[in-house]
This record gives structure tokens, sequence and C-alpha cells, in this order.
């Protein structure tokens, strides 16, 4: 690989797809979809930067909510989206998919003057397009005028500049204008007049890809090995022709006699669940070899891999692995004839894609329920004040974000009970925000929402954590452990199916019986649910002494790497206690933050209930007993908080 600022640079489709969620359904039956970034360049983009290439897109979205969508995905993902134009005279394109069956992929395109297809020339920029290692476009970027215009100029100068490109043939005959505009499963049509467009550009291109079908469009034959020889006549170009379960083959040279004769890199037998958007995987795979110049034997098992773990999943892009989950993959591919029923594989999913950052988090806690109940008694208010009270303490978060300069390290724990509008207003804002299904008080662990917990996951939005405080007693009868690891078990079930994060809080209760530390217990506590198979993405543990983090840092090192962290839990502590267990944890490396309520805001939210202090006093003082708090664990992080005029506090 050279020093280009881009790996890739992939020019084309870029949409958004509306995958039917139930398997087997005739699409008209559908009830219900999952939004994913879609197209096959988008997808190629996006599945090269997961596995580790400088990618970016060039390309064009609408001025509405989904092209934001995919411009967020994208850049969430590490892809440059600079170059992707917003149109304001245009709708971002959309597709619908479904799952019929193994063999039936209903599907139709929504891009009657989209956005994508309305890329020209004056959006291709030399300079970027010399940036970048390798330039590719798919087929479907030739079909109009308009884009063809615009791809060709955007070759022409990866040609001047040196930099490689490639062709994904993308054969999609309702983008041509061959089908029936609803009839997006038809995959091939054979059409002189777009094999004659396809042959005047397969000479500009190093590397040209495509199943078979494609290659049979681009060479004007139903016969493979006379449609590859009239490609060979007009490009000396690498061919990888991709032959489903079979793997691919790839032709350097002169055309054999036989398909079989040419070198054929097989691929893993797995179930297929869904085979859209397996090629676009399978060239994210080959191109992360391809151009770190790893030889086309590596590159093939990278793109077989690739494609084999996408055909066994739900989506397109989402669907796309990790290079943890490519390596995984590849170290135990003979055993893994259901991908998508591998545990590890699975866990790898959900943790080594690209994750906001939350190391350093400052997280205000009011998702109490019965704690707020009982203190609305004790002043004599109203219960129906409580959901205000939550609103504003959100405002005072917001405040304490701008004045302290903490973007990006701010949290909040809020319930729905009570929380329900507070919740809606700290969604969005780029807070870690996390909400408990526990109901309060109760062991054996219940659900707040009913043992039906995943149903309810389904409607809170991707970004919110699940919190669950578990009393979990390590010393405790088996009978009643045995009823809360059903229900820790059901709940992390229930978290891998609707990708939220989950957020254990594990308090061992008082044991007279035990001797063990306080620490001790925890540990153990932790150990067994990490024997269960159950791997949280963050713990909540109040204040330990420090030797104890020793071992909990240990602890989560080895039974799971990719764990976010612990935050530290209040318990209505004083400052001066949180303090000293600031302190204890400073040097942990486990230790990501606190989530500290009841000593932030119930005296203001008091005296508020009372009716002694105004809506704007209660925001100032839970802001001023939030920086005081900040300050104190900026202070034990030997990090001085500054606010965000740079004045430290």
């Amino acid at each position: 690989m050279t020093s280009h600022k881009y790996d890739l640079i992939c020019l084309g489709r870029l949409a958004v797809d509306l995958y039917a969620q139930q398997p087997g359904a005739r699409l008209e039956d559908a009830s219900s979809f999952a939004k994913y970034l879609g197209g096959s360049s988008a997808n190629t983009a996006f599945g090269a930067a997961r596995l580790g290439l400088r990618t970016a897109m060039l390309s064009r979205v609408g001025d509405d909510h989904m092209g934001r969508f995919l411009l967020e995905t994208l850049t969430r993902e590490g892809c440059d989206v600079s170059q992707v134009r917003v149109d304001p005279q245009r709708l971002t394109a959309l597709v619908l998919l479904g799952i019929k069956d193994r063999d039936t992929f209903p599907l139709i395109f929504y891009r009657e003057n989209c956005a994508d297809m309305a890329i020209n020339e004056a959006d291709i920029d030399e300079a970027f397009i010399a940036s970048s290692g390798a330039l590719a476009i798919t087929g479907t970027h030739f079909s109009t005028p308009g884009v063809h215009a615009a791809s060709s100029k955007a070759l022409a100068f990866a040609r001047k500049h040196g930099v490689r490109t490639v062709l994904d043939i993308d054969y999609r005959p309702v983008l041509w204008g061959l089908t029936g505009r609803g009839d997006g499963e038809t995959r091939f049509i054979a059409n002189d007049s777009v094999t004659a467009h396809l042959q005047g550009i397969l000479p500009q291109f190093d590397l040209i890809v495509g199943t078979e079908e494609e290659f049979h469009i681009a060479g004007g034959s139903d016969d493979l090995i006379t449609a590859l020889r009239a490609v060979r006549a007009l490009t000396s170009a690498t061919l990888v022709v991709k032959r489903g379960a079979l793997g691919c083959s790839v032709i350097e040279a002169a055309i054999p006699a036989r398909i079989d004769e040419t070198p054929t890199f097989r691929g893993s037998r797995v179930e297929v669940l869904n085979v859209l958007g397996a090629g676009d995987a399978f060239m994210a795979g080959f191109l992360f070899g391809w151009l770190r110049d790893e030889g086309i034997e590596r590159s093939c098992a990278y793109a077989n891999a690739c494609g084999a773990i996408v055909v066994s999943r739900h989506g397109c892009a989402p669907a796309m692995p990790s290079r943890a989950e490519l390596d995984y993959f590849l170290a135990n591919a003979e055993r893994l004839q259901r991908p998508d029923q591998d545990a590890e594989l699975a866990h790898l999913h959900r943790v080594s894609v690209a994750r906001p950052i939350w190391n350093d988090l400052h997280v205000f806690a009011f998702d109490h329920r019965s704690q707020f109940f009982e203190l609305a008694r004790e002043c004599g208010a109203d219960e129906t004040r409580l959901p205000r009270l939550k609103q504003l303490l959100v405002e005072a978060v917001a405040r304490s974000e701008r004045e302290l300069g903490l973007h990006g390290r701010i949290g909040v724990l809020i319930d729905q009970r009570y929380g329900e509008d507070a919740l809606h207003a700290a969604t969005g804002r780029g807070w870690w925000v996390g909400r408990p299904v526990e109901t309060p008080g109760s062991n054996p662990l219940e659900f707040e929402y009913g043992r039906s917990v995943g149903s309810q996951l389904q409607h809170w939005p991707a970004e919110h954590v699940v919190k669950c405080l578990v009393p979990f007693d390590p010393d405790g009868m088996p009978e009643a452990r045995l009823e809360q690891e059903t229900q820790l078990h059901t709940l992390y079930d229930a978290v891998k199916q609707s990708g939220h994060e989950l957020l254990l809080e594990v308090i061992p209760p008082a044991n007279p019986a035990v001797t063990a530390s306080q620490g001790e217990r925890v540990l153990r506590a932790m150990k067994r649910i990490y024997n269960l198979g159950i791997r949280p993405e963050w713990w909540k543990l109040k204040p330990l002494p420090r030797a104890d983090w020793d071992a909990i840092d240990a602890l989560i090192a080895e039974r799971d790497p990719h764990c976010r962290g612990v935050l530290l839990l209040g318990l209505n502590a004083p400052f001066n206690e949180l303090a000293e267990g600031f302190t204890a944890a400073a040097h942990s490396h486990s230790c990501r933050g606190f989530a500290v309520g009841r000593s932030l805001f119930m005296e203001p939210a008091a005296a508020w209930l009372r009716g002694e202090i105004d809506d704007d006093a209660l925001i100032t003082r839970a802001g001023q007993q939030f920086a005081e708090l900040a300050s104190i664990w900026r202070q034990a992080r030997g990090v001085a908080t500054r606010t965000a005029a740079g004045a430290a506090v």
C-alpha cells in the first residue's frame, strides 16, 4: 500500500435499505422493516472501512432525514463522506427487500430521480481522486448519460494519476430500464445495448468483479468462457468470477477452455439466510487483501469468508464483519456451517465493530422510581410533578455539558415511568443514555415490562443502554441464585437480539453469615455471571478499596477484553466518601466514570417539590452539584476540569 490519504474511493449507489423482518413472508405480507445503509458502492465502502481500510464515498444523498442517516452511518464506521453532496432537489434512494426463502429475495427499488443518480461531472474533484490508492465504481453508475459522464471523468483522473481502478459489474436489469419498475428481483436479462455500453468502459479497469451472469452481460454471451474471452479481448484486467458456494475463480492472463481450469479458491459452505449484500461483502473482503498487496489467494480467502458471514445474517451493511470476526471465522471455518449460531462470532459482531468511545463518563443518574415517589410524598407534592422534575434535570445536565466543556463525556440514567419525556429530551444529543428494566426492589429479579422484555426493547432507540440492577449473592441459596441467573439469561438473550448494550449493576445483598469483604463478593458475583456466558458491555459497581480494582481489571481483561468498562455508583453517599472511592479507582484500567444520582439531586429536588425554589433555581443547583462532583472526579484522575471557555473549575 502507498501513502495515499485513502485506500479506496467508492463511487455509486448510496441508499437506504428497508429489510422485512419476517423471513419466509411475501413482501406483501411483511409487517415491519429494519432500516440499514444500502447500495452496492456504499456497502463496499462500509465493509472495507469496518475491516480497516481508509475508505471514502463519492455520491449524493437527499437533503432529508434518510440522507443524514446514511452520512452519519458511514462516518461512524470511519468512511469519509466529504465528497458526498447533499442534493436539495432530490430524495435519498430507497429499497424495500424481503427474504422469502433461500432462493427468493423480492426487492423494489425506489430510485425515480433519486439523489445518487444525479451525481454529475461537477461533483468529481481531481485532487480527491488522486488522493486514493483505488477507485471502485459499479455498473449502475454507467447506466444513464449523467452518471456515465461523471464516472468516466473520475476514471480519467484515476488513470492520469496511477490510481487503480475497479469495476463491480453489479448488473440490475431494472436499473437499466429492462423490467417493470416493481421487478427488482430479476438478476439477468440479456441485452445487446447494455453489453455494448459495458464493453465501452471495460478497457479502463484494472480489476473487474462479477457473478457468472454479470460476465455473461459484459461479454455478450450465455456461455461463460465465450463471454470471458470477449471481455479479455477488451482488457488485460484481473477478472474475478464470483461462483457462489463454489467460491471464486481468478483469471489474470488468457482465458482457458474451462472455468475450472482457472485458479479457483473455495469458500466455506454455510447455510444461507440472505444472499443480498453477500457480493458487496465479497468485494470489501477482496479489496482488503488486494489493496494491501497480500496476494490473490489471501484476498480470495478474505472475500469468500466475508460473503459466507453475510449470507448467514439479516441485512447487508450491518452484517459486514469486523477484522476480529474475519480472523475468527478463518480460524474456525471448518466447523462454522451456521455462523449465525456461533456464540463467539455473534459476540465479536456486537463488540468489535465501531462504537462511540466512552472512556470518561460523567453520568447523572435519575432513573430512580420508588425513591422519587417517596421523596414526593415526604415533601407533600403530587406524584404527577415528577415527570416535569426529570425534564428539568435533563436541562441541568445540558447546561453542565456546555459550561464544563464535557461534550462526548456526558451521560444520563433515566426511567420510563416518570422520565419518558426526559428520555425523549435526552435522546439524540450525543449523550450516553441508559434506562432501567428491573422492577425496583425486586429480589428475585423481575422486569418492569413483564417477562417479555425483548418485545419491549424493540421500541427503544438503538442508542439506549439497557441498565439492570440485580441483587446477586454469590453465597446465597442455589435456588434463589438460579432464579436470578434465569432472568439474567433472558435479558442477555433479549439485548443480543435487539442490539442494545447492557449495563449490569451488581450489588451483593447483605449476608451476616459471610465474612468475605464486599470487594471479594462483588468479584465472585462478576465471575459467576461471566461463567454463565453473560458478557455485559458495562458494569456498575459501588466504590471499592484500591486493592480490589486490580482483581476486577484482571477479570475483565481475561473474560471480555471488549468490555466497555465500569461505572461507579453513588448510593446517596456524601461527596467526601465519593471522593475516596474515585481516588481508589483512579488507577483502574476498567473504570470509565461515575453514574451518581441521589447524591446530586436529593437536596435541590426536595426544595423544588416543596415549592421553595423555582425551575431555574433547580437547574442551577443541580448543575452546581454535578459540576462539583465532576471536579472531584477530574481531580482524582489527575486532570483539571475546564469550562468551555478554558478556565479551570
